[in-house]
């Protein structure tokens, strides 16, 4: 078997992972705080025929050497977590992270997961909690049902206006979760992130402090996905796959050609 066949084949593959990365990209364009990826390609093992500055001769060496590539493949998908623009709503409970960091939201097996998504809801107890699946926002925050506004600050304080009180009441205080290489937390799904063993451990704190982003209200962070850039990418990864798909006719033709005329 011609190995050019099983080298366009690592291209194939290889192209296909990266069109549907581009493909989960533009489908969540306008997903708030989804955060774009990319895919990482990697060369294959080479078979190493005549190794560089091998004796060609007793008083000679070989200037380089003769190897031969066994194709390509996908070694990684990375998130860029790179801030999205602004989207404005005058919603008292769409927040957003102005800067790094995340929000952390209690999952129902009591372990933690995070996200960028600040469009938060209040379920049936005036609790703080994700639109999608309803689950609580940490520290939990919870709003009485006799607020008339509600109030949070850029560094998190949460307050609320109650009639007949002169100053608005303090009911929480929202905290950011940092992370030293936030390439490598875990994608769940629904907006949220897991922590792994690349990712390191989370940093918590107030936001604006060590580092970590504000809080703004009324406003929501777009995805960062560029359209454009998403579009150009594909239409390369399409040239790339046709290039490797008349490879593979190339070599069908000249295994075809040989066995007609032997």
């Amino acid at each position: 078997m011609h190995s050019a066949l099983w080298i366009s084949k690592t291209g194939l593959d290889a192209q296909q992972t990266n069109v549907s990365t581009i493909s989960n990209n533009l489908a969540n364009a306008s997903t708030v705080g989804f955060k774009k990826s990319r895919a990482i390609f990697e060369d294959l093992l080479y078979q190493n025929v005549n190794q560089p500055g091998a004796n060609e001769t007793q008083n000679t060496k070989l200037p380089s050497g003769l190897m031969t590539g066994s194709g390509a493949k996908v070694v990684a998908v990375q998130k860029n977590f790179t801030q999205g623009s602004v989207l404005t709503t005058n919603n008292s409970l769409d927040v957003m992270i102005d800067g790094s960091g995340f929000f952390e939201i209690e999952m129902p097996d009591g372990t933690s997961s995070y996200t960028r998504n600040g469009q938060f809801m209040l379920n049936e107890e005036g609790i703080m909690v994700t639109p999608g699946s309803g689950y609580p926002l940490l520290p939990q925050t919870q709003i009485p049902p006799e607020a008339l506004s509600i109030s949070i600050g850029a560094e998190g304080e949460v307050s609320v206006r109650i009639a007949g009180q002169a100053e608005n009441q303090v009911v929480g205080q929202l905290n950011v979760s940092g992370f030293i290489n936030p390439s490598g937390l875990e994608p769940l799904g629904q907006n949220l992130y897991a922590e792994t063993g690349a990712s390191g451990a989370p940093i918590e704190g107030v936001p604006g402090a060590d580092g970590l982003g504000f809080i703004r209200q009324g406003m929501l962070e777009t995805s960062n996905v560029n359209v454009t850039e998403e579009l150009v990418n594909l239409i390369e990864s399409q040239r790339v796959y046709e290039m490797n798909s008349k490879v593979i006719s190339a070599v069908d033709e000249m295994l075809s050609y040989i066995s007609q005329q032997l």
